[in-house]
This record gives structure tokens, sequence and C-alpha cells, in this order.
């Protein structure tokens, strides 16, 4: 059997997304810059903010999502779920979620932790124990921090999503750099696996420190690109988890799509799709 590399949307090896958190005002500003650049991104809103309208508001988040974008939980209180006893966290969670969809009238299945996030733990709270009530709760995915790098890996523990870079890591364009360097259809079988550049920030930074240019700097340089699939947080999970979800025979030769997504893939050097409920025999 050859090497089966996945590939994202028309056999692109390389996807962008971005995740920007607590739904302050300056998240329009950060909305009107990546619709610009055709970057997608996700804006992971804390309810009780976001139902006072004061700040980015359900208009906003309306406006976001008719554009391709994600909204996603942050806790309808900001509470970091390894600082808090379980049953607060799980209801801040969960507060969050359905406020969240029932103001915007979808379903809401990603997020990213609130404040610290799950880097330590306290008041009887253990990992285990939140991955297990996400799950419960209908979250697929959430985001963690603290651990910039740029090997542009994709995740291997939905609930510890750890992104590239912070959008003010002092490393960040030479991350870019790199990743806009990679040719995956050369070398190697074994090291040409698709990579994924996943920046994290929150933009009203971008007022507090008067430094927005920064801002279009980034998305000129990661935008307009026709190598890369531009998606957001929840797009990459389903997408990754539909090719996961591939049957396979014994030999590798035939499979069978059970998803609703056209899946893209290339193995000995060759380029290959397979439609929802479609079967197909590779070379």
């Amino acid at each position: 059997m050859n090497y089966r590399l996945l590939r994202f949307p028309e056999w692109k090896a390389k996807a962008v997304t971005l995740s920007y958190d607590d739904g302050a005002v300056h998240d329009r500003r950060l909305l009107e810059t990546v619709n610009r650049y055709g970057i997608k991104c996700t804006f992971n809103l804390n309810s009780k903010r976001f139902l006072t309208g004061e700040a980015f508001n359900v208009r906003d988040a309306e406006s976001a999502l008719d554009s391709g974008h994600e909204i996603a939980v942050h806790g309808a209180e900001h509470l970091a779920p390894c600082l808090v006893s379980p049953s607060a966290a799980l209801r801040d969670a969960l507060n969050c979620r359905e406020e969240l969809e029932n103001a915007l009238g979808v379903i809401i299945r990603g997020m990213a932790y609130p404040d610290s996030g799950i880097r330590r733990f306290c008041n009887g709270s253990n990992y285990g124990e939140v991955r297990a009530y996400l799950r419960a709760l209908g979250i697929v995915y959430a985001r963690s921090l603290g651990e910039d790098n740029d090997r542009f890996l994709l995740p291997e523990d939905w609930f510890n999503w750890m992104p590239t870079a912070y959008h003010f890591n002092k490393d960040l364009f030479a991350y870019i750099d790199k990743f806009l360097s990679l040719d995956l259809d050369k070398g190697w079988p074994s090291g040409r696996d698709p990579r994924l550049f996943y920046l994290w920030g929150h933009a009203y930074e971008f007022d507090t420190n008067n430094n927005w240019e920064l801002l279009e700097k980034i998305c000129k340089a990661l935008g307009g690109h026709d190598d890369i699939w531009y998606a957001t947080n929840i797009e990459i999970h389903d997408y990754i988890e539909a090719f996961r979800a591939l049957h396979v025979s014994c030999d590798g030769r035939r499979l069978f799509n059970p998803t609703v997504r056209t899946l893209y893939f290339c193995e000995n050097n060759k380029n290959y799709k397979i439609g929802p409920g479609e079967a197909l025999v590779v070379d």
C-alpha cells in the first residue's frame, strides 16, 4: 500500500485559519479586514457580553456568518475550565452555546477555551473530565494555546487543538515565510502530509497597541494564494474527520465515502477525489 495523503479541497496541501476571542467592538474591523483578503476566521464569543449588544452584536455575527466565517463558544462568563469546579465550567460552556445558538439560529459545535484554558488544573478539574463533558455538550473541538511552533501539523487531539502562533509572536513572519515556501508535492511521501497555519489573538489588542497595520501585513502575507484552502476551524475539523471516516478495504485499494463531503487525496503521485456515497478503486 502506498502513502495516502489527505489533500484539502481541489487537492490543496495547505490550509489557513484564524481564531479570535471575546467579541469586542474591534472584531468589526477584524471582520472587514479578513473579508478583503479572503481569509476565514472563527469568532469565539462570550455570550453574556454578546447579548448586551454593546460590542460585537447579533447583526455583526450574522454578517460574519453570511461571509462564511464561524461563531464559536468562548464561555458565557469567560471561565477557565481548569480553574473552576467541573460543574461551573460545564454550565459556562453549555450556557454560552445555548445562548449563542438561540440568538443566531444556528448550530455551534466549536470552542476556544476561555482565560488560561487547560494549562493547569485545580478545584477538582482535570483534562479527561473537561474533554468528556464538552463532547457530551456537542462540542467537537476546543482550541488551546501556549505552545507556538512552526511544524504546522494537523491536530492529534481536537480538544487540545494547539494553534501555530499568537499574532504578536516575534517569529510570526518567519513562520509565515516557512509555511508559504513549503512544497508538499515534492520530496519523500512520508514528509508530504498536509499542513495548517493557525493564527489566534484578540482584535482589541491591535487597538491597544495602535498597530492595526500588523493585521494588514499578516493578511496580505497569508491571503490570496491559490495553493491554500482558507477555512474556519469547524470546516477544517469536519473535512479531516470525513477523510478519517472513509471505509477502506484490507488491501487499501477500495474505498467508500460514507460522508456528505467530496474528499481529495493523493497516492503514488496521482490525485484522486471521492464524492459523497461514492466507491473508488485506486491504482
